[in-house]
């Protein structure tokens, strides 16, 4: 916890983002036709796309994983007003690169009640055009501070997500999309709920 803290401090003091180097995707934009996914989520339950957009909008979250700060205080967010945004029709659901293990530690953290889908093969990523690699020099810097992405993604090693987040309309296209490549920098409830 203290390395994370510190890492956490290293980063607010100086402004310095370890993955100065990284050439970063795009994103889908608004307009586009958000890529179909089935996935199994952090229960075992089934999450398919186009089936939830018969019952309203998803709201989809991509995020780094449990050692992000910045993550754990944006998904406890959401979960704290949940009702909210399922009040207006909404369901959420959140795509990591993390292990089924570590988003356990994710559910720990920020009581998150809604489905978590770790994305083993960054499939869902790249559909979504929010995955890049961390650069080996990034990587040397976050072993430092005691993570280890081959420990927090297993097989997916160092790629991470944009924390991006998108609005899928009912009627299969993005309407709302917040993508900025500063993780610290992240869409807020009320952006959501102003969107749907």
């Amino acid at each position: 916890m203290k390395k994370i803290i510190s890492l956490l401090m290293f980063c607010i003091v100086t402004g310095v983002s370890f993955s100065q180097n990284i050439v970063y995707p795009e994103g889908l934009k608004v307009g586009d036709n958000a890529p179909d996914f089935t996935a199994i989520d952090n229960s075992g339950t089934l999450f398919n796309l186009q089936k939830k957009l018969k019952g309203g909008e998803v709201v989809i979250i991509f995020y780094r994983g449990q050692w992000c700060p910045y993550c754990n205080k944006q998904l406890g967010q959401l979960n704290d007003s949940l009702a909210m945004i399922t009040a207006r029709g909404a369901y959420v659901v959140a795509v990591s690169p993390e292990t089924k293990e570590n988003i356990s530690k994710t559910v720990a953290k920020t009581k998150a009640s809604y489905q978590i889908i770790s994305d083993s093969a960054i499939t869902i990523m790249k559909m979504y055009k929010v995955n890049y690699a961390v650069d080996e020099a990034a990587q040397t810097q976050y072993k430092k501070y005691g993570i280890n992405f081959s420990e927090a993604n297993g097989a997916n090693g160092a790629n991470l997500p944009v924390p991006a987040t998108y609005i899928i309309g009912k009627d299969g296209k993005v309407k709302y999309v917040f993508f900025n490549p500063d993780y610290r920098i992240r869409s807020s409830v009320q952006n959501i709920l102003n969107h749907l």
